[in-house]
């Protein structure tokens, strides 16, 4: 029989070179970047990536080494001090693939517009599964795992501050790929070394993302006929409550009859609160590394129900609100039975953990998968109000949308009737 899974212990042959250059050309002007392949000494041996997105792919990482790019007004982050290309690997476990490197990477995108506060972000499938801001760092995790304690499973956990021994306990208690930190205490190393696969990152450097949060590097895209689309990175603009814009529009009104035109005014009746701003802002921020089309449920700073990838927007709200739901009745079952709610059935028997699981869902129905109180966070405008009404109905009290949509003043209305806050970012935040 074949061994299938021989091929996630097969290290691919690397046969990329050891330097790049990519220049851009006009005219008699030429601005080339120049990259040189990163690898790291593993057991001895100089090593690169594992593989890349899956086994059978070679792969290679670069590190931008010299050169710059002036776009119109738009300059390109210059390499400088490099900052999350060339992580330190103080543990390598499986060294790591290129899935890895890019989960860590999202992690650290999400993490710039965050250092004010200990915070953590884990990164699944190159998504935040759970992103939390606390008063300690082990508040942090705990509240950014609590959030998604399921797809947690074998993620990447990028921490902003130093890993001490009470955040590194709470870490091995469960299965993680990756975790990313600025430094590592005394004693946490050891409690890493028990978990054989784990690799771990420092980024001594990690404070200056705080110098990322408004730079933008060239974003290239590769296509399937080996073409490139080169775009400037995006960049979050509404980062504090003042970027924000109360919600306002305009809805045309044409008389069939006369063909007149009159314009009604759509305002907000009501805006946010501080405590609903912060978790606006805080939410928007976490939308950047977040796949589009996109719904967020966000409260006090930490995640609550994520939906990503979706083709329509009120199907992404509903997949949002449902995965509330399922992680909240999954944590429920977590905290008084030490068992995932679907383990139940089998850890007490077919009719006893049928009862528990019912116990659980009328609880969870009860508190609404922890949805009311929450804020809605949406990566592009509501082109209707049925997206804005699945979070409504579940008890959320403000929304942050980009606006724009031809019926913003409809969403307006339906806002208006909830007595939901609402305020637009004027930017969209699509992430493919």
């Amino acid at each position: 029989m074949k061994d299938l899974k021989a091929a996630y212990r097969t290290i691919e042959r690397d046969h990329f070179a050891p330097e790049m250059e990519i220049s851009f050309i006009d005219g008699d002007k030429r601005q080339t970047f120049r990259y040189e392949k990163v690898t790291w000494n593993i057991g001895g041996e100089e090593k690169g990536l594992r593989y890349g997105e899956n086994p059978g792919q070679e792969a290679a990482l670069y590190r931008l080494a010299n050169g710059n790019l002036v776009l119109g007004e738009v300059e390109m982050l210059s390499p400088g001090a490099p900052l999350a290309s060339v992580p330190e690997l103080l543990q390598s476990g499986k060294h790591p693939g290129k899935t890895n490197i890019t989960d860590a990477d999202n992690a650290l995108n999400i993490l710039r517009y965050l250092m004010e506060k200990p915070a953590a972000v884990i990164v699944k499938h190159n998504n935040p599964c759970g992103v939390a801001l606390g008063s300690s760092l082990a508040e942090a995790y705990f509240r950014a795992n609590k959030a998604d304690r399921l797809a947690a499973f074998g993620g990447c956990i990028a921490l902003n501050r130093e890993c001490d021994i009470e955040t590194a306990k709470l870490i091995v208690e469960n299965y993680a790929e990756v975790v990313v930190a600025p430094e590592f205490a005394p004693g946490t190393m050891d409690l890493f070394a028990t978990k054989k696969n784990l690799r771990v990152f420092r980024i001594g450097n990690m404070s200056r993302l705080r110098d990322y949060v408004a730079k933008h590097v060239v974003d290239f895209k590769s296509l399937i006929d080996g073409g490139i689309v080169a775009q400037t990175s995006f960049c979050a603009n509404a980062r504090r409550p003042e970027d924000m814009m109360p919600a306002a529009a305009t809805r045309k009104i044409v008389d069939k009859a006369t063909g007149a035109e009159t314009f009604e005014e759509h305002k907000i009746a009501r805006l946010p609160t501080a405590k609903e701003y912060e978790d606006l802002v805080f939410g928007w921020l976490v939308e950047a590394g977040v796949t589009s089309n996109s719904v967020l449920y966000v409260k006090d700073c930490a995640t609550v129900g994520i939906g990503t990838g979706e083709q329509d927007r009120v199907g992404v709200a509903e997949i949002a609100r449902d995965k509330a739901y399922t992680k909240h009745a999954d944590w429920i079952a977590w905290e008084k039975y030490g068992k995932p709610y679907n383990d139940l059935r089998l850890a007490f028997g077919e009719e006893d953990g049928a009862k528990k699981q019912a116990g659980i869902m009328e609880q969870t129905r009860a508190e609404k998968g922890g949805l009311p109180g929450c804020a809605m966070v949406s990566d592009a405008f509501f082109p209707f109000r049925d997206g804005a009404e699945v979070g409504i109905r579940e008890g959320i009290t403000s929304i942050v949308q980009p606006g724009g949509a031809i019926r913003d003043w409809d969403v307006i209305d339906c806002c208006n009737a909830a007595g939901v806050a609402m305020v637009f970012t004027g930017q969209r935040s699509f992430r493919h």
